[in-house]
C-alpha cells in the first residue's frame, strides 16, 4: 500500500508539472488508484498490458460501465505507465472503446423555466440559472468567482475551463437579476472570492452538490427526461441555434476546441419555419405527385 501511495503521489506531481486541470488531476489519480487496488498485492513493477486488459474487461463485463468511462480509465492508466512509471506498452493491445454517437437530451424552454422555478432556494436557482444562461459546464459554475461577473459589459468570465482555456460567455439580464437577489441573501465571503461556497464555507461548492440541486428541481418539475446539469448546457446551445446564432458563435461561447463538436446541435435544434420536404414541394415537377389511392 505504501508503494501505491508513492506512485499515486508521483502521478499527481506529473499532472501538476504539465499544468493539467484540477479535474484531470482528480480523475486520473482516482482511476489509477482503482486500477492499482484491483491488481491487489501484485508488485507495481510487474504490472503489464495483460493486467490492464483484465481490469478493463472487468469494467466492461462485470461493472457494466459505459464505453466513455472505460476510455477515461484507459487514459489514466496509460498516463500512469507512460509518464509516472516511464514504461512502454503495446497500446494496440489496449484499444479504446468505440462509443455510440447518441444525441444528447435537450430540455424545452418551458421545461428549463419549470426547473428554475422549482429550486428550493435562491442559491440553487442562481447556480442553475447561470449554467443555462451562460452555457457553463458544471465544474465551471462551481468554480466561479465574484469578480468573474462583468455586469458592465454583460459578460461572464470562465477561468481555466476544459483544456485550461479561459473564455468569455454571455451574461443575461435575467441571470444578473437572480445573482443580485442571491447576493443580497447570502453575501458569500471568502478570501478566494468564490461565488458559490460549499457547506462549510471552506471552498467553492462541489459539482456533485450542483447536480443534486438540479436533480431535486427536475423531480419537483415532474420532468421525466434523463437530464443532468450538462443538459442545461446542451439546451443553451440548441436554443441559441434556434434563435439564429451561428455555429462559430456558439463554439466560442461553449469553449469547444473544434467546431466539429458544435455541429451536433444542428441535429437537436427545431427546423426553422419555411423549410419543407422536397416531396411536398412538388409544384414544379409532376413526377413527385403521390397517387390519391396510395
Amino acid at each position: 500500500m505504501d508503494e501505491q501511495k508513492q506512485v499515486l503521489r508521483r502521478l499527481a506531481e506529473d499532472i501538476r508539472l504539465r499544468g493539467l486541470s484540477s479535474n484531470t488531476l482528480e480523475s486520473y489519480t482516482t482511476h489509477a488508484r482503482i486500477f492499482l487496488e484491483f491488481s491487489g498485492d501484485r508488485p507495481i513493477e510487474q504490472l503489464n498490458a495483460e493486467d490492464i486488459r483484465r481490469f478493463l474487461l472487468h469494467l466492461i463485463h462485470e461493472k457494466k460501465v459505459s464505453p466513455g468511462t472505460v476510455n477515461v480509465y484507459s487514459a489514466a492508466i496509460r498516463f500512469l505507465f507512460a509518464v509516472t512509471l516511464n514504461r512502454t506498452l503495446n497500446y494496440l493491445q489496449i484499444p479504446r472503446q468505440k462509443k455510440r454517437k447518441t444525441l444528447p437530451e435537450v430540455l424545452t424552454r418551458s421545461e428549463v423555466h419549470s426547473i428554475l422555478e422549482g429550486c428550493q432556494n435562491i442559491k440553487h436557482k442562481a447556480m442553475l440559472t447561470v449554467v443555462y444562461s451562460s452555457g457553463l459546464r458544471v465544474s465551471e459554475a462551481a468554480a466561479l468567482k465574484i469578480q468573474h461577473i462583468d455586469s458592465k459589459n454583460m459578460r461572464l468570465f470562465v477561468q481555466n475551463g476544459k483544456g485550461g482555456k479561459d473564455r468569455y460567455t454571455l451574461l443575461s439580464d435575467a441571470c444578473l437579476n437572480v445573482l443580485r437577489e442571491y447576493w443580497k441573501e447570502y453575501r458569500p465571503r471568502h478570501p478566494e472570492g468564490w461565488l458559490f461556497l460549499g457547506t462549510y464555507n471552506v471552498t467553492h461548492i462541489t459539482s456533485a452538490a450542483i447536480e443534486d440541486a438540479f436533480s431535486k428541481a427536475v423531480q419537483r418539475a415532474h420532468i421525466t427526461k434523463q437530464a443532468s446539469v450538462h443538459t442545461l448546457r446542451h439546451s443553451f446551445a440548441t436554443h441559441l441555434l434556434e434563435d439564429g446564432a451561428t455555429l462559430l458563435q456558439i463554439k466560442s461561447l461553449l469553449g469547444h476546441a473544434s467546431v466539429q463538436s458544435t455541429t451536433i446541435y444542428l441535429h437537436l435544434a427545431n427546423m426553422p419555419s419555411g423549410i419543407v420536404s422536397p416531396l411536398d414541394n412538388h409544384s414544379t415537377d409532376a413526377r413527385f405527385e403521390v397517387p390519391s389511392h396510395a
